[in-house]
């Protein structure tokens, strides 16, 4: 169920507020050109800074606007158990299709508090469970071993891997083998990811080039090499726009350049700040060489 390009959803703000009218319009418009699933209050949907209401209300449009067209993979992670429980729990009564749990951050738990919290929501929960490995924003990183534990727990799907080391990917593969649904979370890797038999994305650049990101990840699962080279020269032409994105702390960049492109506005919330100028003439550049603006 959970393959391709799979988009870390942005959540627009106006003065201060949930824009739900383009947010309703960005639903719309991945569903429009491809994109395989929605991931809504994620990390990249400033899920620390909305309250559990705004949380809440994000999933739920997102799963109404859908309308099943494609999956929706909730955010529900937290550094808090017994909140992530009860994200997860919402999300699943809500109607999502999967839940997308972040590694408990700040509070640094052992491979053994790792295993445990994930339990918990297992236990809490029949929504297949993606774990996200972030450790440059989390601290810890989940062992493959801890994963291969929690992989024979039922809710256990697979993970969104954000370390950016590919040779993780070649060992959980080893220990999990092909069931275990291995996602990236980085961007630029995603092309090379597939290569060595990871089966998509849960992606930032998506939110402004979904066509581009959704053709590159059916374009290098094919057997024909034609196919493989149109998802060689699409992924070298978004490189640039990957790395620019990035320059600053996500999502700042990406709504920079989704304002660009008249998808929404760059409001941010605290402590987030919009980009610096600097970074604006890379982003536009960026945009420019994947052909998003002249």
């Amino acid at each position: 169920m959970f393959k391709g390009s799979n988009v870390a959803l942005i959540t627009p703000f106006k003065n201060n507020a949930l824009d739900e009218e383009n947010y309703i319009k960005l639903i719309n418009f991945h569903i429009e050109n491809g994109t395989n699933g929605l991931v809504p209050a994620g990390t990249t949907g400033e899920s620390p800074t909305l309250s559990h209401d705004e949380h809440q209300k994000v999933i739920e449009i997102c799963i109404k606007e859908s309308g099943g067209k494609i999956p929706v993979i909730a955010g529900t992670g937290s550094n808090s158990t017994e909140e992530a429980v009860a994200l997860t729990k919402h999300a699943e009564k809500a109607g999502a299709n999967g839940v997308l749990v972040v590694t408990p951050y700040y509070n640094k738990p052992t491979q053994e508090g790792l295993f445990q919290h994930y339990k918990s929501i297992n236990d809490n929960t029949t929504l297949p469970i993606i774990i996200y490995n972030i450790p440059s924003r989390c601290v810890i990183d989940m062992s493959v071993d801890t994963m291969a534990r929690l992989f024979e727990l039922k809710n256990i799907a697979g993970v969104k891997d954000a370390t950016g080391d590919l040779n993780r990917l070649d060992q959980t593969i080893s220990k999990l083998g092909n069931e275990f649904i291995q996602l990236t979370g980085e961007d630029g890797l995603a092309l090379e990811f597939n290569k060595r038999g990871g089966v998509g994305i849960i992606s930032v650049t998506a939110n402004i080039a979904p066509k581009l990101c959704s053709d590159m990840q059916r374009l290098s699962i094919s057997k024909n090499k034609d196919d493989l080279k149109k998802a060689e020269i699409i992924d070298r032409n978004l490189q640039p726009l990957h790395k620019a994105l990035f320059i600053e702390s996500n999502p700042a960049p990406v709504k920079y350049a989704a304002k660009i492109l008249g998808l929404c506005n760059d409001e941010i919330r605290l402590p987030l700040v919009n980009v610096k100028k600097e970074t604006e003439h890379e982003i536009n550049k960026a945009l420019s060489l994947a052909k998003l603006i002249n």
